[in-house]
């Protein structure tokens, strides 16, 4: 699949974490569900990390790779900026591990309780695959 991430923004301040629009071209819809962290406990970033690495072993299972992402939808239960930091290390942290550093558009909602109270994030993600 080809892909082509962009911002017209450049210095908008996520610029690193993740792109504004993304073109893709590719033949397969692939729609992935919330993915969440059971067992992280209350630990933020591990479950971050978590969700991104579900995604990519639920990709793997239809062919495809984080690489093949254009859209994440990321929930987060009780947001606050002051979480930002956390996401981004749980974010890295799932980075290294899949080898890839996933940027395509993220839309970020908080929003009061996920479907378990130990949960604190759900990710999911659209892909496109050849």
């Amino acid at each position: 699949m080809a892909t082509r991430e962009t911002s017209p923004w450049p210095t908008a301040q996520l610029v690193d974490l993740y792109r504004q629009v993304s073109v893709a071209t590719g033949s397969r819809l692939v729609f992935v569900a919330g993915q969440v962290a059971h067992g992280a406990d209350d630990d933020f970033a591990a479950q971050v990390e978590q969700c991104y690495l579900n995604i990519g072993i639920a990709l793997a299972e239809v062919g495809g790779s984080f690489e093949n992402v254009v859209k994440l939808t990321v929930y987060v239960a009780d947001w606050t900026p002051d979480k930002m930091s956390l996401f981004v290390e749980g974010f890295a942290r799932a980075s290294a591990k899949l080898g890839v550093t996933p940027v395509p558009p993220l839309t970020g909602i908080g929003v009061v309780a996920l479907a378990d109270p130990a949960i604190v994030v759900e990710v999911e993600a659209t892909a496109v695959i050849d």
